[in-house]
């Protein structure tokens, strides 16, 4: 079963519950679901810019027990490394996060799920966007 790693859009919209995320989500199996720790850090970031959002700190939460939320561990960083360093290359630029979030779908082979146009132009990383018509 192949891992489905959802970017923090995809999660942002899944805890809203978007009408296409959700009949998306309904298709992938529970233990394909994850996310990257570096999404996970994105949330907690911000629900910590806005503390009174009682009840979207409680979905979040909710959320991020229900996935895998994967590890950052040192493979993943060496494939980071390397990941950059070709992506650089190739000529193509994301954002410090978003490149390590890609290196890490990339690393552990899982199919990111995003909605960044961007990510679908680097070569070798397989990306969906349940969004897009």
């Amino acid at each position: 079963m192949r891992l489905h790693m959802l970017d923090t859009n995809i999660v942002s919209l899944a805890i809203r519950e978007d009408r296409a995320v959700m009949q998306h989500l309904e298709q992938v199996p529970m233990p394909a679901l994850c996310v990257s720790a570096v999404t996970c850090g994105e949330l907690v970031f911000g629900l910590k810019k806005n503390p009174e959002a009682k009840k979207l700190k409680a979905l979040t939460e909710g959320f991020l027990r229900r996935v895998q939320v994967l590890p950052f561990d040192e493979r993943v960083a060496h494939d980071y490394g390397a990941f950059r360093a070709a992506v650089m290359a190739a000529g193509y630029g994301l954002s410090a996060l978003d490149m390590q979030i890609a290196a890490h779908a990339y690393s552990v082979g899982a199919v990111l799920i995003s909605r960044d146009q961007a990510f679908g132009k680097i070569p070798g990383l397989d990306v969906q966007d349940w969004i897009a018509g």
